[in-house]
């Protein structure tokens, strides 16, 4: 466990915003997070008052001052291996400080298919079971086995299957604060170690996005392979989403939005050419960044933030490493974004980032 002081944050988060830690706290096993639970710089007289933030990738995050009073939990926790195999499945376990494109990448090498689809998602994958990351028809609850983390309030580990996590579209018992005893909420309080992943050894492809459609189309290819389906997302997500080391961001700024069928149907009375998918559970999914678009935001810029020119759903860094975007300067783009949404559409966009 290293403890720095004073420390620079400009290069731990995609977005570049230039805010510092008091004091920020780098670990690289579960028994680091443990020691940690019960340190000085934790769990002293002033802990209540002092809140964690738990850093990975920094992908999902926008520091809104200049200062983090919180104490910042660095996340580098290593490892790959396969732990387990079942008839159905082969476990893969992760540690919570690996890039979770890192982990797609090694899993399709093995000659495993499963995660492809979400190939370049930004981010660790401690972070990937906060958010329930997904893209691409898959989300991370489809391949989810389950995970170690440590309760900072005792410095204990603790294991959570799947049907605890309650999962939802980019939601978790992980963002969500106990209000009372016996609650379910972990915000705040857990910290994720490793991260189990069941990936299928019947593997069938996930093809009903429309842009995956349209490459199988245009490919010829009836039944791709998994590396096939990663190569294509790869390109996809390349042609239409930043590098955050070029443009400063934090990938994909609003949540998709759901609406009932009726409300859908209202919609495209008066917008025939909404962007919109079925769920499973009735309900209809609109693209945020299709509703972004309409209201004239891709391209426009506000102070130093704006809206990137080939995906209104992304918001981006328009100043200097010298001369960065603030974190108020990102929300006030993004609140007016809203704003435009709401009075168009009637619907409220849901940033998907962590603010601090």
């Amino acid at each position: 466990m290293l403890v720095e002081k004073n420390i620079p944050l400009q290069d731990l988060n995609t977005f570049g915003i230039a805010a510092r830690a008091d004091l920020l706290v780098r670990v690289r096993s579960a028994q680091q997070v443990c020691d940690f639970a019960t340190s000085p710089c934790y769990s002293g007289p002033h802990a209540q008052a002092r809140p964690v933030l738990v850093l990975g990738g920094g992908s999902n995050l926008v520091l809104s001052g200049d200062v983090v009073h919180a104490v910042v939990l660095k996340m580098e926790i290593p490892g790959m291996a396969l732990v387990h195999e079942t008839a159905q499945h082969r476990i893969v376990q992760a540690g919570a400080g690996v890039r979770w494109h890192d982990l797609v990448v090694w899993t399709l090498q093995q000659g495993w298919g499963g995660l492809e689809n979400m190939a370049l998602i930004p981010g660790t994958v401690g972070a990937a079971p906060v958010q329930n990351i997904g893209a691409y028809g898959v989300e991370l609850q489809d391949r989810f086995h389950s995970l170690d983390a440590v309760d900072l309030h005792t410095g204990r580990a603790f294991t959570l299957q799947a049907d605890q996590c309650a999962f939802g579209y980019r939601d978790s018992v992980f963002k969500h604060r106990a209000a009372h005893a016996g609650d379910l909420g972990l915000a705040g309080r857990a910290v994720i170690t490793q991260v189990r992943l069941a990936l299928p050894k019947q593997w069938q492809p996930e093809l009903g996005y429309l842009e995956l459609q349209r490459r199988v189309e245009a490919s010829g290819l009836a039944a791709p392979s998994a590396q096939q389906i990663f190569d294509w997302v790869c390109a996809i997500r390349r042609a239409k989403l930043p590098d955050p080391a070029l443009v400063g961001n934090a990938g994909s700024f609003f949540k998709n939005p759901t609406v009932t069928e009726e409300q859908c149907r209202d919609i495209i009375a008066r917008e025939p050419k909404i962007v919109h998918y079925p769920m499973p559970d009735g309900s209809i999914k609109l693209a945020a960044g299709w509703l972004i678009d309409a209201c004239g935001w891709k391209g426009k810029t506000l102070g130093r933030a704006g809206v990137y020119e080939q995906q209104a759903l992304v918001l981006v860094n328009r100043g200097t490493r010298a001369n960065s975007v603030t974190g108020g300067e990102v929300m006030t783009l993004a609140r007016a974004i809203q704003t435009s949404v709401y009075e168009r559409f009637g619907i409220r966009l849901e940033p998907e980032p962590v603010v601090v």
